[in-house]
């Protein structure tokens, strides 16, 4: 490369984005209210690979899905010519997992996992090609009192996170047996308005017609509307499953709809499917997902198991956490150490340390290409870093074997600040922050020391 020629610039993949320090205390309130609250429901946290075989894919999605048709990022493996696929959901992977590992032999299993997934669709608000999901999975567990568990446990983490407006719908899409008489009728049904039906209800029409109740298209919409609906088709144990769920549930006074259209997009579902959905982000309104999948893992060829779960969607809950108006701080530090002179730099680390086993979060200045390094250029460096206390060491503190303590957020505007001997500093800040907190900064995460 020639010395004037400019290296061009390398950007991210379209749909798959960064997420910034600004962003970050949001993401953690949200991961551990979530850690919280499923742990709290004896959920137990379960890490499967980014990649696994395409097949995982095409057999428990079903071949003729959105996903695997049209948006999964699947290739061949170059060095031995596996086929592959970026994980475009979780729940077959926790599946291939629980098999693969004879997770339920010594009883059911509450698992949950958090990460991001891929699909190759149209980057839009709250719809990315990589994305971020949490989902549980309760494995092993027959009745309706699990699937009114996790809905639940959805509940509590929207109350715990603060968003309203999010309403439940809910629907039962029965067992094999009854899905395939309504689907010899639903078939019937729209082949007799064939031509009201757009390319994909077409191509769906004998390979997946339960899809086609969920379309988007307002041109279809009145004549889905008077479909046969699924839920008239049920039998006794579906029907008395779906009415268990729904006691449960109003026994604990969590509001309902029951949609007789709402329909899940994998083909593993049976019984219960439910949807979380708000009206405050546009076309992507469902930001949580899931029901019953009891064929699954037999599909995946494991003995018949029951099971259940969801996933939601964490970009559009973070979007409706950010709509709430709540402010998010930044993170902040405890203290930014100050110093001048090679010794002072040799005991602020010293100090440094010591300050971090007393439990608190420590900036040290570093030389950087933009701050100079006098006090005055450092000073304003700690001001800016959130910090409640600057700890200033100088020829003279080293001479003397002491450190000043100055406290940046005094309420009284005043500057409050200490000279003391090096080896107390340590106590001193923690008794600051700990004790009676009158400078006016928020210490609430430094009181367990």
């Amino acid at each position: 490369m020639s010395e004037n020629k400019k290296a061009e610039k390398i950007v991210g993949v379209k749909g798959m984005n960064d997420i910034l320090p600004a962003d970050a205390p949001l993401w953690e309130l949200f991961e551990n209210t979530v850690y919280t609250v499923l742990k709290s429901y004896g959920f137990q946290q379960i890490r499967t690979p980014i990649v696994e075989p395409t097949a995982l894919f095409s057999r428990g999605l079903g071949e003729v899905t959105d996903i695997v048709e049209k948006e999964m990022y699947s290739f061949v493996d170059s060095m031995n010519g596996d086929n592959l696929t970026l994980r475009p959901e979780n729940t077959a992977s926790v599946v291939r997992a629980a098999l693969e590992h004879n997770l339920t032999y010594d009883g059911p299993k509450r698992l949950w996992y958090a990460g991001p997934m891929f699909r190759h669709e149209r980057p839009q608000r709250g719809r990315y090609r990589q994305f971020h999901q949490v989902g549980a999975e309760a494995i092993g567990f027959t009745g309706p009192d699990i699937d009114a568990e996790l809905i639940m446990m959805c509940q509590r983490l929207w109350d715990d996170l603060g968003l309203e407006n999010i309403r439940l719908e809910l629907n039962s899409i029965g067992d094999a047996e009854e899905r395939n008489k309504h689907r010899v009728d639903l078939i019937a049904y729209f082949e007799q308005h064939k031509s009201l039906l757009d390319a994909d209800a077409q191509r769906r029409l004998h390979a997946n017609p339960l899809r086609i109740l969920d379309t988007k298209n307002p041109a279809m919409q009145e004549m889905v509307n008077a479909a046969p609906q699924l839920i008239n088709y049920l039998g006794e144990e579906s029907r008395a499953h779906f009415e268990g769920v729904q006691k449960i549930l109003r026994h604990n006074n969590i509001p309902f709809t029951i949609n007789p259209r709402l329909v899940r997009g994998m083909d593993y579902y049976n019984r219960t499917v439910f949807e979380w959905v708000t009206d405050q982000l546009g076309s992507q309104g469902t930001v949580c997902g899931g029901g019953r999948y009891d064929p699954l893992i037999e599909m995946f060829g494991g003995k018949p198991t029951p099971a259940c779960g969801f996933a939601m969607g964490v970009e559009r809950l973070l979007e409706l956490m950010k709509a709430s108006g709540e402010q998010f701080a930044p993170n902040q530090c405890d203290i930014y150490l100050v110093h001048q002179g090679e010794a002072a730099q040799l005991q602020s680390f010293v100090l440094a340390e010591r300050l971090r086993n007393a439990g608190l979060d420590v900036v040290l200045h570093c030389a950087s290409a933009n701050a100079g390094g006098s006090f005055k250029a450092q000073m304003k460096r700690a001001d800016g870093s959130g910090a409640a206390f600057a700890v200033i060491i100088g020829e003279d503190e080293v001479a003397q074997a002491t450190a000043t303590v100055k406290n940046l957020r005094s309420t009284d505007g005043a500057s409050v600040q200490v000279t003391i001997p090096f080896d107390t500093v340590s106590d001193y800040i923690v008794d600051q922050i700990t004790g009676d907190d009158d400078h006016g900064h928020d210490h609430t995460h430094c009181t367990h020391h």
